[in-house]
């Protein structure tokens, strides 16, 4: 079974997208991401939850600010440049969000609903492979 890990600050926003991907087949664990809960990639430190993950579903804020997430993304990059990563809640303060190369992500912008988020985690399965 494909697993997801969806990190999102806001609980109720990680369950519903967790909900969301449950129905579609997924086996899903659910972080809160860093301005939650400690975050060994901020550290460059593999995650537990990211070491057994096929993609990754991150909130563009899940960090903080702009800045912070930037600093994340990269850092999760770096740490898993293999897996897809879909990007939740993005819109134009983020500059930083590329679509093609190595940092690349599926970008959504604001907040997704079932079928959305659904096809944006299938698309970056099936590109998977490409980002590195």
């Amino acid at each position: 079974m494909t697993r997801v890990v969806v990190v999102h600050r806001e609980p109720d926003v990680a369950a519903e997208q967790a909900a969301y991907l449950r129905e579609a087949g997924y086996e899903v664990d659910v972080c809160g991401g860093p301005t939650n809960d400690p975050c060994p990639a901020v550290h460059d430190l593999p995650c537990p939850l990211a070491d057994g993950a096929d993609v990754l579903v991150y909130e563009a804020w899940a960090a903080g600010d702009s800045d912070a997430g930037r600093q994340l993304i990269a850092h999760v990059r770096d740490l898993y440049a293999d897996l897809p990563l879909v990007l939740t809640d993005v819109d134009d303060r983020l500059a930083w969000v590329e679509t093609e190369g190595p940092e690349r992500v599926t970008p959504l912008a604001g907040r997704p609903d079932a079928r959305t988020l659904q096809a944006a985690v299938a698309a970056a399965l099936a590109d998977q492979g490409m980002a590195v």
